[in-house]
């Protein structure tokens, strides 16, 4: 069985850049290159198509991040 996600939850490269405090979406591309850790998109349809992450991972890991 498949893991269930609140729709709600779901985030594109906008919603994830003004959470992390880059200026572009584009840039998220390069901390998921960066950063090994960072949370990988739950939806991801390919080149070029749009990707999803999951807000409350990219929250926590953002939170732990400035902790650092």
């Amino acid at each position: 069985m498949s893991p269930l996600v609140r729709t709600e939850d779901l985030i594109d490269a906008h919603d994830v850049a003004d959470i992390l405090g880059l200026t572009h979406p584009n840039s998220v591309s390069t901390y998921l290159k960066r950063y090994t850790d960072m949370p990988r998109p739950v939806v991801d349809l390919g080149r070029g198509r749009p990707r999803l992450w999951l807000r409350p991972e990219i929250e926590a890991w953002d939170a732990e991040r400035v902790h650092r």
